[in-house]
Parts: structure tokens; C-alpha cells; sequence
């Protein structure tokens, strides 16, 4: 295994661990500035959110720049948002920096998934893409749980104050481990915009907004569903975080090593089992042993998705992916807000804790349509999508949805 991908997975250990562990902190959070529960949400909701603008804005305006320069400077916005997020004294100074830390996201994950990309033969792209990602699931397996442990008995802020920390690491291994020869810069802003004449960029981006929704409506309200309805202690959550980032690694990992073997196939069947997991959920989280399952196999199809979708992306958009695969990464993150907003909306109607999990259930319904719909188009046009090389030059294999 190249020694960059390792590095790149710490990097992704750190951001992903900003992102999810305020899941697990949320209610000592909405005390501590007392507001609601849907107003905490907006930590969740408007850090992915910004994740969304800073995929696009910030890829775009770099994409001329070498790589390694790029990545490492991401990682100080990344430190400084954190940093601003341990000392806020209050509500807006809280999401300002969600905000900061979020910019640097979508970039980093976009650009360093063309990067991994790039460390491997053709045939192991997504592998290598899902490798990228495993620091993101080891934030949940390892990360979230203890720095919500950590949250719950020092202070949410020491979870932040060890994030920091946390992103001074990683900046060191990417400094030290990803090689300056895979991290060369694009042709120019006009050539990457260039793939998104691609309509199956577009479906794949939408599938990655739905798909990633669904996971998120169930999720983001997670601690109040599994305290209110599921009958646990809050000292227990932490720990039922640990089924669901194993569900992530799990699903990463054979997601990626599916992806490489039958990516639209493979895609669409991880979606249809997602919708039946989330089913199950609301039907049965009122019990703690079905819990615990629904809790690991959401984890495990809800993120498998995320390496063949970018993979998807990347092929659609191979003659310029840089762009496009930070675009992708937005989505993911625009899933995400569209989730735990849905989930908001739903709890403030008095609907219930389970209600996000029905919500996000429907949401993934749209997913699994869009992604038959685009995988029969790309079969009718004769450009079915497998894996692909990026950065090679050569002319565009679609340009329509079908």
C-alpha cells in the first residue's frame, strides 16, 4: 500500500471526526447554549452546508495549484476552524467555526480522492479511493465514541481542544508521506468545468445528495432516538456509536471492493438494502437488540455507497475529475444538510424521534429510482460505467443522460 494513501486517511480520520462527533455531543451542546434541538441541528446542517460551497468554491479556485501545497493548506483551516469551535462562547461563534473547519472538507476529500486515485493501477481505484475513506470511518469507530466519551465527562470543548490536536497530526503526515510527483495541478477552471456537460456527472451527484440524505435523516437525531425511544442511558451512547462506525468501516471497505467488480449493479443494490435497513429501524426502535442491529447495518449500507459514487463521478468526469470530484463530495454534504433538516422538520411536528429514520427512509427510495434510471441510460448509450483512469487526456465518452 503507498505510503500517501495512509497519510491521506489520517487527514480524513480528522475531518471526519469534526463532522460526526458533534452528532453523539448534541444534547450537551443545545444545553450548554441553550437552544433546541432543531437549532443545535444547524451545527450539523450548516457545517455541511458550507462543506457544499467550499467543494466548489475552493477546488475551483485552486485547481491550478499543486496538490500537496493545497492539501496541507486546507489542513490549517481545518486546525483554525477547531480551534474557534473549543473557545466559542456562544451560539454564533460555535457555528462560525463549523463553518471554518467545514470549508477545507469538500476540497480535501475531493482532491485527495484524484490523488489516491492516482497511486494505483486502474483496476484498483476504488480501492484506493475507499482506503482514502477509511480515516473517515475510523473517526466513527474509534473517534466519535471516545470524544464523545470525552465530551460527555470533560466538557463538549475538550473534544474540540483534542480535534485540533488531532489536525496538527495529520498535517504532519501529509507533509511527510503523500509524494509531490501524484500531486501535480490540473489543466485550468475551464477544462475542469468541462465535465459537467456529463449527464451522468449529474445523476451520480444527485444519487450522492439522496443517498447520503437518507443515511443522514435517520442519524443526525441519532442520541435523542436511541435516549427517548430506544431506552438507553446517555452514557451508553457513545458505545452504540461504535456498532455504527463498524458498520461504516465494514461498508467501506466491501463497498470499494464491490464498486471495482460491478459498480452500478453493485450501487444499486446497496440502496435497496439501505431503504429495507432504514424500514426496519422505524419499525423497531422501540426494541434495543433490533436497535443495535439497525444501528451496524445502517452504518454498513449507508456508507458503502460513498466510494463507487465518487468512483462514478470520477469515470463520468475522467478527461477533468477534480472539479467534478469535489463537487461530489459537496453532494454527499448537501445530503447530509438535506437530512437533519428533514429530521428537524419532522421532530418540531411532533411526529417523534423515529419519524428522521421514516424520513430518511423516503429519501433513499428517490436514491435507489435515480440510480436505475442512470445506470439503464448509461447501458442504452453504450458508456456503462467502470473504472476509469483520471487525469488522462482523451475525448469525453458521454455528454447526454442517455
Amino acid at each position: 500500500m503507498p505510503a500517501g494513501l495512509i497519510a491521506l486517511a489520517l487527514g480524513g480520520f480528522g475531518i471526519g471526526l469534526t463532522e460526526f462527533v458533534i452528532m453523539g455531543l448534541l444534547p450537551e451542546v443545545a444545553a450548554d447554549f441553550q437552544v433546541s434541538e432543531a437549532s443545535a441541528g444547524w451545527f450539523i446542517s450548516g457545517y455541511a452546508l458550507s462543506v457544499t460551497v467550499g467543494a466548489l468554491l475552493v477546488t475551483a479556485a485552486v485547481t491550478r495549484l499543486p496538490r500537496k501545497p493545497v492539501l496541507i493548506g486546507l489542513l490549517f483551516l481545518f486546525i483554525a476552524g477547531n480551534f474557534l469551535s473549543a473557545i466559542a462562547d456562544s451560539y454564533t461563534a460555535m457555528l462560525l467555526g463549523r463553518i471554518v473547519a467545514a470549508l477545507c472538507h469538500g476540497a480535501f476529500f475531493g482532491i485527495g480522492s484524484v490523488v489516491a486515485a492516482s497511486l494505483v493501477p486502474a483496476h484498483k481505484k476504488a480501492g484506493a479511493i475507499a482506503i482514502m475513506f477509511t480515516g473517515l470511518t475510523a473517526a466513527n469507530v474509534l473517534g466519535v465514541p471516545f470524544g464523545t466519551l470525552l465530551g460527555q465527562n470533560f466538557g463538549w470543548r475538550s473534544t474540540f481542544w483534542a480535534i485540533t490536536i488531532i489536525g496538527v497530526i495529520a498535517l504532519a503526515g501529509i507533509a511527510l508521506m503523500v509524494p509531490k510527483a501524484s500531486t501535480e495541478p490540473t489543466k485550468g477552471l475551464r477544462n475542469e468545468l468541462g465535465a459537467f456537460k456529463s449527464g451522468q456527472v449529474w445523476l451520480s451527484i444527485i444519487v450522492t445528495v439522496l443517498g447520503f440524505g437518507g443515511m443522514f435523516g435517520a442519524f443526525t437525531y441519532i442520541a435523542f432516538t436511541l435516549t427517548e425511544v430506544s431506552g438507553f442511558e446517555s452514557g451508553a451512547v457513545p458505545w452504540l456509536l461504535v456498532l455504527f462506525g463498524g458498520g461504516l468501516f465494514a461498508g467501506n471497505f466491501l463497498g470499494g471492493k464491490a464498486a471495482d467488480k460491478a459498480l452500478d449493479p453493485s450501487l444499486i443494490a446497496i440502496l435497496a438494502g439501505l431503504v429495507v435497513v432504514l424500514v426496519f429501524f422505524a419499525l423497531t426502535a422501540s426494541s434495543s437488540i433490533a436497535t443495535l442491529v439497525s444501528l451496524a447495518l445502517m452504518g454498513g449500507f449507508g456508507f458503502a455507497t460513498v466510494p463507487g459514487l465518487q468512483m462514478r463521478v470520477m469515470h463520468f468526469a475522467s478527461t477533468a475529475p477534480t472539479l467534478a470530484s469535489g463537487a461530489n463530495i459537496g453532494a454527499f454534504n448537501l445530503g447530509n444538510a438535506l437530512g437533519a433538516w428533514l429530521g428537524g422538520v419532522t421532530i418540531t411536528a411532533g411526529l417523534g424521534y423515529t419519524s428522521p429514520i421514516w424520513a430518511g427512509a423516503g429519501i433513499t427510495v428517490a436514491a435507489l429510482l435515480v440510480m436505475v434510471f442512470a445506470a439503464a441510460a448509461a447501458k442504452r448509450g453504450g458508456v456503462a460505467a467502470v473504472p476509469a483512469t483520471p487525469d488522462v487526456e482523451r475525448e469525453p465518452r458521454e455528454t447526454t443522460v442517455a
